[in-house]
C-alpha cells in the first residue's frame, strides 16, 4: 500500500502495538490541522509518534476554515507585526515549497460606493501596499500573488460580474487560498505516515498526564494505555477538557454555501466592508467545484462545545443582508443550498471586549498534569504551531531530537507548480490530490465502473471512494461524504450519493482486508 497509505488494516495494527506496551516518544491528541502538524513534525525529527483523534481526521474545526491562507492583514491593522510576518511567512511556505498541489492564488475585488468614505478606501488600501510590502520582503513570487492595484468600475465589474451598478472605484489585491482544508489535514497525516508516524482515528482519549494517555477505541469499545516520552494536547476547542488551565472563548465563525450562479461572481472573491466597523469584511469565496461561500462571522460562544456546530438563523440573516449591499441581485435563502460553521479555539483575554477583538497568536503551555498544550492560531499558522509545541515536548520530556525541517518538507502529493500543470490527469483531481492524481484516475481507467460518478450531476467518482479507503483512512461513509470529499456540505448532494457510497465503501474496505 505504500507508507504513505493510511487504512482500516493499518490501523489496527498499529493500535494492537502500542495496546501490548509498546512506548513512543511522542503521542498527539487531535487530528485536525495542528495535532497532524505535531506528528509531521515530530516524526520528521526522528521521534516515534502515535497521533489519536477520537472521530475521524479533520473532524472539527480544520474542516470549517474559509479556506482562506491569510498573508496577516488584518493584523497589520491591529498592530500585531509579528504576527502578521509570521502569517506572511507561513503563506509562503504552503504555496511555494510544502503544499503547492493544494494552494491557489485568491484575486479579491474590494468595491467602492458612494456611501463608502474616501478615507475608508485610502485604509484599505494602506493596509493592502503594507501587505505586499510584507510579500515583497519575505520573496513570495509576484506571479503567484501579484501587487494590489486600483481598478475601474468597469474591470470590477469584469472581475465580479454580480456587483450592482454605480460603484465609484474598486481595489484589487491577492491571497492565499487553499483548496480543501480536509484535505490539508488528510495530506499532513499521510506525510507524517510516510515518517512512521502512527495515525489513529476513532481512539478517544479518556485521560492524560506527561507520559500516558487512557483511551478508548471506539470502534472495539476495548480500552488501552498508551505509553509516551511526552503527551502533546492538540484538541483545539476541546483542549481544556484535558489541560483545565487553558481559559478559552471560542467564537463562531458562520458560512453558507451559495449556487454558484446566485452572486454573480465568477474567479475573483468579493470583500465586503461590515458597516461600522473598521476593517471587518464580509466576503464572497468562489471555489473551484463551483460552489461559493459566504462568511464570515465572529460571535462569542458559551456553553458545552458543540461536535458539529451550526450556523444560527441570525448569522444566515446577517450574511445574507451584508453581502447583498453590493449586489445586483440581493441574496434570498432560496439561494442557499447549504451552510456550516467552526468554532475559533481563541485564548480568554481580560483585555478583549469582544470575539473580533482576541488575538489570533497561538499559545503553547505545560499544565500541571505535564501535558503539553497548543492551542490558538490559525489554520496558515499551523506548521508554526506545531513546531513550537515539538520543541516545547522535547525540553518537557527530555527527549532527543534535531531542529524541525517542515519548512522545506513537501506533503504527499506536492510538486513545483510547472510539473503539476503537466500532470496527465483531469485538472480538478490534480487540485486535490497533486501528483497522486493520475492514480486516482488510472483507478477509473482499469475499472470503467469507478470511472462514474457517485451521484447524478456531481464531479466526484467512485474512484475517489475507493482511493479514500485504501490510502486515506476513511472507515466511514461519513469520513468520504463529509471529509475526503466535501458533498456533505451540501444535504440533497450527500444524500443523492450516501447508499452508492457506503456500497463503495463497505466493498473497499473488505477488499483491505482480504489483502
Amino acid at each position: 500500500m505504500g507508507a504513505a497509505s493510511l487504512n482500516a488494516t493499518r490501523r489496527s495494527r498499529e493500535l494492537d502495538s502500542l495496546a501490548t506496551g509498546e512506548q513512543v516518544d511522542v503521542v498527539v491528541l487531535g487530528g485536525g490541522v495542528t495535532g497532524t502538524g505535531v506528528a509531521l513534525d515530530a516524526a520528521s525529527r526522528g521521534l516515534s509518534v502515535a497521533l489519536l483523534e477520537a472521530n475521524d481526521l479533520a473532524h472539527g474545526t480544520s474542516r470549517w476554515s474559509s479556506k482562506l491562507i491569510h498573508g496577516g492583514l488584518r493584523y497589520l491593522a491591529h498592530a500585531e507585526f509579528g504576527l502578521a510576518y509570521e502569517s506572511a511567512r507561513e503563506r509562503d511556505i504552503l504555496m511555494t515549497r510544502t503544499a503547492p498541489h493544494l494552494t491557489r492564488g485568491l484575486p479579491q475585488v474590494f468595491p467602492f460606493y458612494g456611501r463608502s468614505s474616501r478615507l475608508a478606501q485610502a485604509t484599505v488600501g494602506a493596509g493592502l501596499y503594507a501587505g505586499d510590502a510584507l510579500r515583497i520582503g519575505i520573496a513570495t513570487p509576484g506571479s503567484l500573488l501579484p501587487h494590489p492595484r486600483v481598478v475601474s468600475p468597469t474591470e470590477a465589474a469584469a472581475l465580479a460580474p454580480g456587483l450592482r451598478p454605480g460603484m465609484r472605484s474598486a481595489l484589487l489585491a491577492f491571497d492565499g487560498a487553499v483548496t480543501d482544508d480536509a484535505r490539508l489535514v488528510t495530506a499532513l497525516a499521510r506525510t507524517a505516515a510516510s515518517r512512521g508516524a502512527r495515525i489513529l482515528p476513532r481512539v478517544r482519549a479518556l485521560g492524560a498526564s506527561r507520559d500516558r494517555v487512557h483511551a478508548r477505541d471506539v470502534l472495539t469499545g476495548e480500552e488501552l494505555t498508551v505509553h509516551a516520552g511526552q503527551v502533546i494536547n492538540a484538541t483545539g476547542v476541546w483542549s481544556s477538557e484535558l489541560a483545565p488551565d487553558i481559559r478559552l472563548r471560542p467564537s463562531r465563525g458562520s458560512h453558507l454555501v451559495l449556487r454558484d450562479t446566485a452572486a454573480g461572481i465568477s474567479e475573483s472573491a468579493v470583500m465586503v466592508p461590515v458597516p461600522g466597523e473598521t476593517n471587518r469584511f464580509v466576503f464572497l469565496l468562489p471555489q473551484q467545484d463551483g460552489r461559493v461561500y459566504l462568511g464570515l462571522t465572529d460571535e462569542p460562544m458559551s456553553g458545552p462545545i458543540p461536535d458539529v456546530p451550526t450556523a444560527p438563523e441570525t448569522d444566515v440573516d446577517f450574511l445574507l443582508e451584508i453581502a447583498s449591499t453590493v449586489l445586483a441581485r440581493p441574496l434570498t435563502r432560496d439561494d442557499v443550498i447549504g451552510s456550516f460553521a467552526g468554532l475559533r479555539p481563541l485564548i480568554e483575554s481580560d483585555d478583549a471586549d469582544a470575539s473580533a477583538d482576541l488575538s489570533r497568536n497561538h499559545v503553547v503551555r505545560t499544565g500541571a498534569n505535564g501535558v503539553v498544550t497548543v492551542v490558538g492560531g490559525k489554520l496558515t499558522t499551523y506548521r508554526k504551531m506545531a513546531q513550537d509545541a515539538v520543541d516545547a515536548a522535547i525540553r518537557t520530556g527530555t527527549l532527543r531530537a534535531g531542529r524541525t525541517g517542515t519548512e522545506r518538507l513537501p506533503l504527499v502529493g506536492a510538486a513545483h507548480r510547472s510539473r503539476l500543470h503537466n500532470t496527465a490527469a483531469p485538472k480538478r483531481l490534480i487540485a486535490r490530490y497533486g501528483t497522486e492524481a493520475g492514480q486516482v484516475a488510472a483507478l477509473g481507467q482499469v475499472d470503467p465502473q469507478l470511472a462514474r460518478p457517485v451521484s447524478p450531476g456531481s464531479d466526484v467518482t467512485a474512484a475517489e471512494v475507493v482511493w479514500a479507503v485504501r490510502h486515506e483512512g476513511a472507515l466511514h461513509t461519513d469520513d468520504v461524504l463529509h471529509r475526503r470529499t466535501r458533498l456533505g456540505l451540501v444535504p440533497q448532494e450527500a444524500q443523492a450519493a450516501r447508499e452508492n457510497i457506503d456500497d463503495l465503501l463497505q466493498r473497499a474496505l473488505r477488499g483491505i482486508a482480504d489483502t
